[in-house]
C-alpha cells in the first residue's frame, strides 16, 4: 500500500503519549481506557453519547473524563457544544508503555491497566461477534480468530511482537474525522504475546525430558 498513515515503531511526539506512573494510574479502569478508545477512533463526543455506547450513566462517565482529563488523556473540545453540552475530545491517539521499570514500580497500577487492556480487546470482540449474523458475508470470510503456541525465549518474543508490528504498519491506520477510502471499513486488529505460567495449562501432563 502507499497509504503513509502508518503505525510508527517508535512513539510519534506530534500525535502519541509515553505513559508516566501518573498515567497509568489513571487508565487502571477499563471504562477509561474503553472513554479513550472511542474519542480516538470516532472523534470528539459528550458525555451522554459516551454513555450511551457504554452503556452506563452520563454522571459517571464524566466523572472518568475528568479524570482522564486531570492525566493530560483527554480535553474539553472548546469548539463544540454549549453550556449545557461538553464535548470531549483524545489528546493523543497513541498511547505507549516504554519503561519496562514501571510494572515493578506500580505493580497494581500496571496490572489494573494491563487487565482494562484485556477488558475492551474482549469486548471488541463480543461486539463482532453479535454482529455476525448480519455481517455482509466477505466480512465474515475475512474475519479471523486464532491463537497458536510456541517455543520462544523472551527475546524471540519481543522479536515476534516487532515483526507482527511491522506487518500492521503496512496498512492504513484509522484517522478520526478523515472520509474512509470506498470499500473499507473498520477492522480491530488484536495482537497478544502472551507467556504462559510454567507448567503450561491447567490439565496438561508433564513430558518426560531425557539427556
Amino acid at each position: 500500500m502507499t497509504d503513509d498513515r502508518r503505525w510508527p515503531h517508535s512513539p510519534d511526539p506530534q500525535t502519541d503519549v509515553v505513559i508516566d506512573a501518573r498515567g497509568l494510574r489513571a487508565l487502571a479502569h477499563p471504562v477509561r481506557v474503553q472513554l479513550i478508545g472511542l474519542l480516538r477512533k470516532n472523534g470528539p463526543s459528550t458525555a451522554t453519547r459516551l454513555a450511551e455506547q457504554l452503556g452506563l450513566n452520563s454522571g459517571a462517565t464524566s466523572y472518568h473524563l475528568r479524570q482522564l482529563a486531570a492525566a493530560g488523556f483527554v480535553a474539553e473540545d472548546t469548539e463544540r457544544g454549549n453550556a449545557r453540552d461538553r464535548w470531549w475530545k483524545a489528546v493523543h491517539q497513541v498511547t505507549w508503555w516504554t519503561d519496562s521499570d514501571l510494572a515493578e514500580q506500580e505493580p497494581e497500577a500496571a496490572l489494573g491497566y494491563l487487565r482494562s487492556i484485556v477488558a475492551a480487546h474482549t469486548l471488541a470482540a463480543q461486539t463482532a461477534l453479535n454482529a455476525y449474523e448480519t455481517m455482509p458475508v466477505e466480512w465474515r470470510h475475512a474475519l479471523d480468530l486464532s491463537d497458536m503456541v510456541l517455543q520462544l525465549t523472551p527475546a524471540e518474543a519481543r522479536a515476534l511482537a516487532g515483526d507482527l508490528s511491522a506487518v500492521i504498519a503496512r496498512y492504513r491506520r484509522i484517522e478520526p474525522g478523515a472520509a474512509a477510502p470506498e470499500g473499507t471499513d473498520r477492522v480491530a486488529v488484536v495482537v497478544h504475546v502472551l507467556p504462559e505460567p510454567q507448567g503450561g495449562a491447567a490439565g496438561d501432563e508433564p513430558k518426560e525430558r531425557r539427556p
